[in-house]
């Protein structure tokens, strides 16, 4: 059974049950709601930006804020969508843990299948 955390537990606490909170707390400010999906896109794309911003300037405690902030909007709009955000890393895994290539310029190239 999921529970959400409490500050005291961060250190142990697993993605699938921050991810949990997280859902408890979007849905107590009513954001869960598939009327608010392109809203939602929206603010993933802004803190994306803000994470760029942060990288370029080198600072290093705004770019671990700026991807964390990602991770929630990007949690809250699986969430919108009735997609449990595990389920989409674990999909993502599954696809690329066993695939081949090389890193040219810092950017993995994937071998063709």
């Amino acid at each position: 059974m999921k529970t959400p955390c409490s500050n005291h537990e961060m250190d142990e606490t697993t993605f699938d049950e921050l991810a949990y909170s997280v859902k408890l707390w979007a849905e107590s400010r009513e954001l869960i709601k598939k009327e608010n999906i392109s809203r939602q896109m929206l603010k993933v794309m802004e803190e994306v930006g803000e994470t760029a911003a942060s990288i370029a300037r080198g600072d290093k405690s705004l770019i671990k804020d700026g991807i964390g902030d990602s991770f929630v909007t990007l949690i809250i709009l699986a969430w919108q969508n009735g997609i449990d955000p595990t389920d989409c890393l674990r999909a993502a895994w599954e696809e690329i843990k066993d695939r081949t290539g090389k890193t040219e310029n810092g950017v993995f190239i994937k071998d063709e299948e």
